[in-house]
């Protein structure tokens, strides 16, 4: 019988201090059955991203590993960063790669969020599939005010009879008293078909304000793509802006059609986009489609890839 695979792409809160950031990524590299592909620190962002392959049992025991380690060495109290986040491991999403049904992957999941929580007592969300509500399906949704602002909702809210229905909405789904942990936050937990694929478009300009005005006409919730959350910031070690984005499905919303989108939207402004940035692996099928489309290709197969045949 073919070995299942499952992709995780999971966060943690920290993208400086490269002692803390290898202590949790080794909790990866270390175990037998799984895959570190890509550690990703993101020094602006403060988060790292992972991206891990590994058998269904091997990997969720590395994701309990790793958030473990996450909780002991990131203290929400101290973290600062311009990436929206709610806590110290702050996502685990998992999606089928291999020989794997979505409904494994929401069953593992579920029991990544629960043992985390039984053991750590940390708060814990589930989305996309696993959702308890269609409100909580997106993560944006469950990360509104981030770690302070959530923190101190729920801690405003919970006590008042007015604002019951409020606190009802917004508490997590696992927690010991419907509150966020100071130390740790709290950590979503989801499982779904299509992973994200995080993406950036250079602008040339030093205008943040360009920058944030297309991502606001790029993403989802404003009027834009459905499937595509964005922010326009500047990284301080590099010139320029960026539409930094993370596209939830490549294969409804293709990468050539933000990047034509922003490419129009900048034209407007009077700037030049200078290139674009990959975050961490892709799906072939998601470059094949951008190829396909800039050079017109017709009938063209994977199996026209040489290299496809090695695999």
């Amino acid at each position: 019988m073919s070995k299942k695979y499952i992709l995780a792409v999971p966060n943690f809160s920290n993208g400086r201090d490269e002692d803390v950031i290898n202590k949790i990524a080794d909790t990866i590299r270390t175990k037998e059955g799984v895959k570190l592909v890509t550690c990703e620190p993101e020094h602006d962002f403060n988060r790292t991203v992972l991206t891990i392959i590994g058998e269904p049992e091997p990997l969720k025991e590395a994701l309990l590993d790793m958030a473990s380690k996450s909780y002991e060495l990131i203290d929400m109290r101290q973290q600062k960063g311009t990436h929206p986040r709610i806590g110290a491991q702050d996502t685990i999403p998992l999606f089928p790669l291999m020989n794997v049904e979505l409904e494994e992957c929401i069953k593992i999941a579920k029991e990544i969020g629960e043992e985390l929580h039984e053991k750590h007592g940390v708060p814990i969300y589930f989305a996309a599939e696993n959702a308890r509500n269609e409100d909580r399906k997106s993560i944006s949704y469950i990360r509104k005010g981030q770690y302070e602002g959530l923190r101190n909702l729920l801690k405003r809210t919970k006590d008042d009879p007015e604002r019951e229905e409020e606190f009802e909405n917004r508490k997590p789904d696992l927690s010991k008293d419907g509150l966020l942990s100071d130390k740790l936050g709290a950590t979503i937990v989801s499982a779904e078909m299509e992973g994200l694929t995080a993406y950036n478009i250079f602008l040339d300009t030093e205008d943040v304000s360009i920058a944030k005005k297309i991502s606001r006409a790029l993403r989802g919730p404003s009027g834009g793509f459905s499937t595509i959350r964005s922010v326009g910031i500047k990284f301080p070690e590099r010139d320029g802006v960026v539409v930094s984005m993370n596209l939830f499905d490549c294969s409804q919303t293709p990468i050539y059609r933000a990047f034509d989108f922003v490419k129009r939207e900048a034209e407007r402004y009077g700037v030049r986009v200078t290139g674009s940035e990959l975050i961490g692996p892709v799906k072939l099928d998601y470059l094949l489609n951008s190829l396909e489309f800039y050079l017109g290709l017709q009938g063209f197969e994977k199996e026209q890839i040489l290299e496809q045949h090695l695999i």
